[in-house]
């Protein structure tokens, strides 16, 4: 799910910010984008992360309110003294004259200059990680929000498959009326008169137990309230509302082949419409 958190502080007159952002993904994919100061502590950076935050995709970001690099430059006299000696013996030699900006060329040379990078000390690594924690509150609690309308639109969607289920009855009642009807006009066109009244019966009860969907309703109702049950779990589920939806959508998949009903199959449809949204959300769930 979706996520922001931010949190700043001051350290040795130093503004420190750290930013996170997630989107939804389905492993926990992490972008981390940090000071050179601060890359000895990536690795306990990572671990905060993957320890709170468990799947998404994270950016994570520090920054500092400093425009000046974090290292001190200064010139290495030693190696400067031994490249003008090698090469004022050089020019000696050859019988050549020094440049007036020697120095400036002297110092493009290969470790001219030094530079020392600042250690972060404990206070400062403190700071930083008290933010980063901080920052993941927040952004756990903007998930929450989120989370909790998502499973508000879900609960919606799975309690209206089980009330569109419930109006299927009326109609598997006129079903069977509308069969005898269509057998008795089949024979009546085919110009059969008088018929075997148990016979018919008998063939009357093979097509309703062929076309009967009180299993599937049973079972329906079942997978719905154990996803009930499920999404109310405080531990991760995510997967598991997977499979749950895919038992509802077999069912009603069923319900839709044995319908033979114009009426039936309308209603049907409305209910594959909303699995079809459930799964839609399902994907944003941890």
């Amino acid at each position: 799910m979706t996520g922001y958190g931010k949190a700043e502080c001051e350290v040795q007159s130093k503004k420190i910010t750290v930013e996170i952002k997630s989107l939804n993904s389905k492993q926990l994919d992490l972008n981390i984008k940090i000071p050179s100061i601060y890359k000895e502590k990536e690795f306990e950076i990572r671990n905060e992360l993957s320890r709170e935050l468990v799947r998404g995709k994270v950016d994570f970001y520090i920054s500092t309110d400093t425009a000046v690099e974090e290292t001190s430059v200064s010139v290495n006299t030693k190696v400067l003294r031994s490249y003008y000696q090698q090469i004022a013996e050089t020019a000696k030699e050859l019988n050549l004259t020094l440049p007036d900006d020697i120095l400036t060329s002297l110092l493009r040379l290969p470790d001219a200059l030094k530079s020392e990078k600042q250690e972060i000390t404990d206070e400062e690594w403190n700071a930083i990680l008290s933010n980063t924690k901080s920052a993941i509150v927040l952004l756990n609690q903007f998930r929450i929000q989120e989370g909790n309308a998502l499973e508000k639109d879900i609960l919606d969607r799975i309690n209206l498959i089980t009330s569109l289920a419930t109006d299927l009855e009326p109609f598997e009642t006129q079903r069977i009326e509308k069969l005898k009807m269509r057998i008795k006009q089949s024979l009546a066109e085919l110009g059969i008169e008088k018929v075997d009244q148990n016979r018919f019966e008998q063939e009357l009860i093979y097509y309703i137990e062929k076309l009967d969907i009180t299993e599937e309703k049973v079972r329906l109702a079942n997978h719905c309230s154990y996803f009930l049950e499920t999404i109310a779990d405080v531990e991760s589920s995510g997967k598991k509302l997977a499979f749950i939806v895919q038992e509802i959508g077999r069912e009603i998949n069923t319900i839709g082949s044995k319908a033979n009903d114009a009426d039936m199959q309308k209603i049907v449809i409305r209910m594959k419409d909303e699995l079809e949204k459930i799964k839609e959300q399902i994907n944003n769930v941890l």
